[in-house]
């Protein structure tokens, strides 16, 4: 069993989601199913996005205009959905990005300084 098996996943903060999947359109349109996959890779197997969560996300972020959604074929050659940024969904990453990064220093602030080794 390898470390990163052994390893804890770390659990999605309230509103990382969107955030997360916003960050990962910016490269393009994506399928539900690959969004989940880049998060995953993207942060080393750390994060893993259920099902559950990823498509009241999508459904959400596409109610408030951030995505756009339209019916395509996979790669696997299945119907899907693919989804892209939209203009209002890029600004909304500016914003929760800054918002992200002013968090995650203040909370570094308060944790203090990453011991080595």
């Amino acid at each position: 069993m390898s470390t990163q098996e052994t390893r804890e996943r770390l659990e999605l903060l309230q509103g990382t989601l969107d955030l997360l999947i916003l960050r990962t359109l910016i490269f393009g349109s994506q399928h539900g199913q690959g969004i989940a996959r880049a998060i995953q890779q993207t942060s080393e197997e750390e994060l893993l996005v259920e099902h559950g969560a990823l498509y009241p996300a999508l459904q959400r972020l596409e109610e408030r205009g951030w995505i756009s959604a339209k019916w395509g074929t996979s790669s696997n050659n299945r119907k899907a959905r693919f989804y892209s940024l939209t203009a209002a969904g890029r600004k909304q990453l500016v914003k929760e990005t800054a918002k992200w990064k002013r968090l995650a220093a203040a909370i570094g602030r308060i944790l203090g300084p990453a011991k080595e080794g």
